[in-house]
C-alpha cells in the first residue's frame, strides 16, 4: 500500500543509544507474554505478531543504561499497554461497545491497590492478568508518591480509551487543543515518563513533583513522543483501523490543507515541544531546585529523570523507524539504510539531526523585534450563540470600585517603587471591569457584584504592575520575591493572624479581598481557591522570564499558560462559590468539566488576544499573545494569524457545546447524580456561558484597546512618544493551507 504522505525530516537533538540486554529481554518477555494468555488462543495476538513489534527493542532503545532486570520489567509493561490497546480496539472499538468498554475499564483500577500487599481479584482477561503480575513486581521499590502519581496516569491511559470511543461513534475529530490533551491522557507518555523513573533509578522528589518546570517537562516528553507516534502511525490508524485520534489528521482537517502539509505542521510542532523542553532545563531547573532546597541527591534525582526522558524521545525514534507496526518505508532496512551502520559503540551520534527548518523555527522565536507599528486590532465577526444580560447594579459597581481602589491606595504611586503610579482614577473608568462583572455575574446582589469588579481590578492591576516595576528593568529575583510574599496574605485558617504588614497596594487590596471572600470557606475551600489565585500570579513570572529572554512561545505552552495569565480559574471559582457541597468534587476534577472550562477559558483568552494585539504588540513590546504565537509557528503574516485563531476559537467553542450537551449528561449517569447535583451543574453551565458572553461584552464596551486611548495614555505617560521598530507586517492575507503548500520544500 503506498504511504498517504513522505515522512518529514525530524529534529533529534540526543543520540540513540541501544541497552547490551536487549536479548536477554527479548527472551523474557515472550516467556511472560505467552504466560499471560496474550499470545496463542488469545484472538489479538501470536507470536510472529510479538516479534514483529519487538518491544523490546523499544525498550533497549528508550532505557539504554539500566539494568537487565528494570529492562525485562519495562519491556513487559510496554508490551502489556500495547495488548491492551489492541485487546481493547478489538473488543470495543470496532463494534463499537461504550458499556462494555465501561464495564471492562471499570475493573482495572482494582489491580493497583495503593495499600501495599492487599488483595487484587481475580483476572479474566490477560490484561488484568499482566497488570496484576507488573503491579506487584514493581511497586515495591517505588515511594508512596510514585505510586499514586504512577496509577493516576495509568488509570487517565486506560479511562480516556472511552473518549477515543465516543468520538469514533460519533464521527467526531478533535480541534488541535483538545487533541493535544486527550492525547497525553489516552496515548500513555505521561506514564512513560513514570516508568522513566523507575529505570533510570531517579524517582522525582516530592517536594518538586507538581512544580510548572517539571510538568512542562512531562508535558513536552509527552507530546514529543504522541506527535512523533502519530506521523508513523497515520497509515495504521487513520486508513485501517479507521481512528480518528491522530495529530497529522486533526490539523489535516482544522487547516484545511493536503496531508503532506498537515504532517509537516505536526513535525513542526514535535520541534517545538523538544525546544521547548529544552529552555525548560536551561533556565528552569535551577531556579525550582534552589527555591524549593533540594539537596544534590535530589537535584542529581531530577538531572537523571531529564536525561532518561531525553533517551526515550530519541531511542523511540529509532524503534518507529525499525518497527513493523508502523509507517516507515520498509522498518529496520530503512533505519539500518539511513544510519549506514550498526548500532555498536562510537555510532550513537549519527542519530543526532539538527535540521534548517528546526533551527530557522529556533531562531525566529528569538528574534522579535518589539514595538513594530501594527495598527488597530483587527477583529473578525464574533459571534456566540448565547448571550447574558447585564446587573441592574452596574452603575452603583462603577462608583464603588472606583472608592474600593482609592482606599487601597491602587490609585497613587507606591512609595519607594518609580513608576509605580501606572492606575488613576480615569484609567480604572476607562477599563471599565464592572462591565465585565455585570455580564459575567448579571443576578449578583450589589456585595457580590462589588466583590466580582474588586477580584477583577485586582488581577487587572497586578497583570499591569509586574511588568512596569519587574519588567522593565528585568527583576526577577524581585518578581519571584514579591509573587511568594502575596500567598502570604491568604491565610488558610481564616483568622487573618500572623498576615505582614502590606508594603503595596497589591498587598494591601489583595489582603481586604482575601479576608471577604475565602472568611465564609471552609480550609478545603479556600486552599482550591488561593491555588486558583497563586496559579495566576505565578504565571506572571512566566511571562517576564520570557519577555527576558525575548522568546516568543512555543503554542501548546502558551495556550495552558495563557489560562493562568488571563485568571481563568480564579474568575471561574467565583462562579462556584455558591455551590457549596451540593456536587461532589470529583466531579469539577474530571475529564468532562476540565474540558469545559479549558474550552470556555481558552475561547476567552484568545478572544482578549484579538482585542489587545495592538496594545501589547505595538506599544508594550510583548511577546504574549495568540496572534503573535500563530504568527511565528507558521510563519504567516497578522492577518493569516487572526483568522486562524478565530478558527480556533470557533473550534473551542464548539466544544464546549459538545460537552455540555453530550458528554456532561454521561458523566452525571457514571456518577449517579441526584437531580440537585444536576440542577445545579447546568446552572454552572449557564454560568459559563455568562462567563464568555460577559467577557464579549466588556471587550467590545472597554477603552482598555481602542487605538485612540493607546496613543493618548501612551502620550501622556512619555512626552517623548513611543519609540518603535520596523513598520509593516506583511500584505498577504492567504489562508494557511496556501502558505503552508510552499513551506512544505523548507521555510526559510
Amino acid at each position: 500500500m503506498a504511504q498517504p504522505f513522505s515522512l518529514p525530516d525530524f529534529y533529534v537533538p540526543y543520540p540513540a543509544r541501544l541497552s547490551p540486554h536487549l536479548e536477554e529481554a527479548r527472551r523474557h518477555t515472550k516467556e511472560w507474554a505467552r504466560g499471560m494468555g496474550m499470545l496463542e488462543g488469545s484472538g489479538i495476538w501470536d507470536e510472529k505478531d510479538l516479534d514483529a513489534h519487538d518491544y523490546a527493542l523499544l525498550c533497549a532503545y528508550t532505557h539504554p543504561d539500566c539494568s537487565s532486570h528494570a529492562l525485562s520489567l519495562v519491556t513487559d509493561w510496554y508490551v502489556w499497554v500495547f495488548f491492551f490497546d489492541d485487546h481493547f480496539l478489538e473488543l470495543f472499538k470496532r463494534t463499537p461497545d461504550r458499556e462494555g468498554a465501561k464495564r471492562y475499564l471499570e475493573r482495572l483500577p482494582a489491580f493497583m491497590p495503593m495499600e501495599r500487599g492487599a488483595a487484587t481479584p481475580d483476572p479474566v482477561n490477560p490484561v488484568e492478568a499482566g497488570l496484576a503480575d507488573l503491579w506487584a513486581r514493581t511497586v515495591p521499590s517505588m515511594s508512596d508518591a510514585w505510586r499514586a502519581r504512577f496509577a493516576e496516569a495509568t488509570e487517565n491511559l486506560l479511562n480516556e480509551s472511552l473518549w477515543e470511543l465516543a468520538n469514533i461513534n460519533e464521527g467526531r475529530i478533535a480541534n488541535p487543543v483538545e487533541y493535544i490533551e486527550m492525547r497525553r491522557k489516552v496515548g500513555g507518555a505521561p506514564w512513560s515518563a513514570g516508568l522513566v523513573e523507575y529505570a533510570a533509578n531517579a524517582e522525582v522528589p516530592e517536594a518538586v513533583a507538581d512544580a510548572r518546570a517539571l510538568r512542562v517537562l512531562r508535558d513536552a516528553f509527552s507530546d514529543g513522543v504522541h506527535l512523533r507516534n502519530d506521523l508513523f502511525s497515520y497509515q495504521r490508524e487513520v486508513e485501517d483501523e479507521g481512528e480518528n485520534s491522530n495529530g497529522v489528521l486533526v490539523l489535516e482537517k482544522f487547516l484545511d490543507c493536503s496531508t503532506q502539509e498537515a504532517a509537516e505542521a505536526v513535525n513542526d510542532l514535535l520541534t517545538s515541544r523538544l525546544q521547548q523542553f529544552e529552555n525548560t532545563v536551561l533556565t528552569e531547573l535551577g531556579p525550582l531546585s534552589a527555591s524549593k532546597g533540594l539537596d544534590p541527591a535530589e537535584s542529581a534525582a531530577v538531572l537523571a529523570y531529564v536525561k532518561g526522558l531525553q533517551d526515550w524521545q530519541s531511542g523511540g525514534h529509532e524503534w518507529h523507524l525499525r518497527s513493523s507496526r508502523y509507517m516507515n518505508d520498509g522498518g529496520s532496512k530503512a533505519a539500518s539504510g539511513r544510519l549506514g551502520m550498526s548500532d555498536t559503540f562510537g555510532t550513537a551520534a549519527a542519530s543526532i539531526r539538527f535540521t534548517p527548518r528546526s533551527e530557522t523555527a529556533r531562531l525566529r522565536g528569538l528574534s522579535h523585534v518589539p514595538h513594530q507599528r501594527v495598527g488597530p486590532s483587527l477583529i473578525p465577526d464574533l459571534r456566540l450563540p448565547f448571550g447574558t444580560t447585564l446587573s441592574p447594579h452596574l452603575d452603583g459597581a462603577r462608583v464603588r470600585v472606583v472608592d474600593w481602589a482609592r482606599r487601597m491606595g491602587v490609585l497613587e504611586e507606591q512609595p519607594g517603587v518609580p513608576g509605580s503610579h501606572i492606575w488613576d482614577e480615569d484609567r480604572i473608568l476607562a477599563i471599565d471591569l464592572p462591565l465585565c462583572a455585570a455580564g459575567i455575574h448579571p443576578d449578583a446582589s450589589p456585595e457580590e457584584l462589588d466583590l466580582s469588579s474588586a477580584w477583577l481590578a485586582w488581577g487587572t492591576y497586578g497583570d499591569d504592575w509586574f511588568p512596569v516595576v519587574h519588567g522593565r528593568n528585568r527583576d526577577l529575583a524581585g518578581a519571584r520575591l514579591a509573587n511568594e510574599r502575596l500567598s502570604l496574605f491568604m491565610p488558610l485558617d481564616g483568622t487573618g493572624t500572623g498576615v505582614p504588614e502590606p508594603v503595596n497596594a497589591l498587598e494591601r487590596s489583595l489582603g481586604d479581598l482575601w479576608q471577604r471572600t475565602a472568611g465564609p470557606m471552609d480550609e478545603e475551600g479556600r486552599r482550591a481557591f488561593r491555588y486558583a489565585v497563586e496559579s495566576m500570579t505565578e504565571s506572571w513570572l512566566w511571562e517576564l522570564a520570557n519577555q527576558a529572554q525575548n522568546r516568543i512561545p512555543d503554542p501548546v505552552d502558551y495556550i495552558e499558560m495563557r489560562r493562568m495569565t488571563f485568571g481563568s480559574d480564579l474568575t471561574m471559582a467565583l462562579c462556584r462559590l455558591a455551590h457549596g457541597k451540593k456536587v461532589p468534587p470529583e466531579i469539577y476534577h474530571s475529564g468532562p468539566m476540565r474540558s469545559l472550562e479549558n474550552a470556555a477559558a481558552d475561547y476567552a483568552a484568545l478572544l482578549n488576544d484579538l482585542f489587545s494585539y495592538q496594545k501589547e504588540i505595538e506599544y508594550e513590546g510583548e511577546v504574549h499573545n495568540g496572534v503573535l504565537v500563530v504568527q511565528n509557528f507558521f510563519g504567516v503574516d497578522y492577518p493569516t494569524g487572526v483568522a486562524v485563531v478565530h478558527d480556533l476559537m470557533n473550534g473551542r467553542l464548539r466544544q464546549f457545546e459538545h460537552v455540555a450537551e453530550v458528554e456532561l449528561p454521561l458523566l452525571y449517569d457514571d456518577f449517579a447524580l441526584d437531580a440537585e447535583s444536576r440542577e445545579v451543574l447546568a446552572g454552572y453551565v449557564r454560568e459559563l456561558r455568562h462567563w464568555m458572553a460577559g467577557i464579549l461584552i466588556w471587550h467590545r464596551g472597554c477603552r482598555r484597546y481602542r487605538e485612540e486611548d493607546l496613543r493618548r495614555e501612551n502620550a501622556a505617560r512619555s512626552p517623548w512618544g513611543m519609540l518603535t521598530g520596523p513598520s509593516g507586517f506583511g500584505t498577504s492575507a492567504a489562508r494557511i493551507a496556501s502558505l503552508m503548500a510552499g513551506a512544505v520544500g523548507g521555510r526559510g
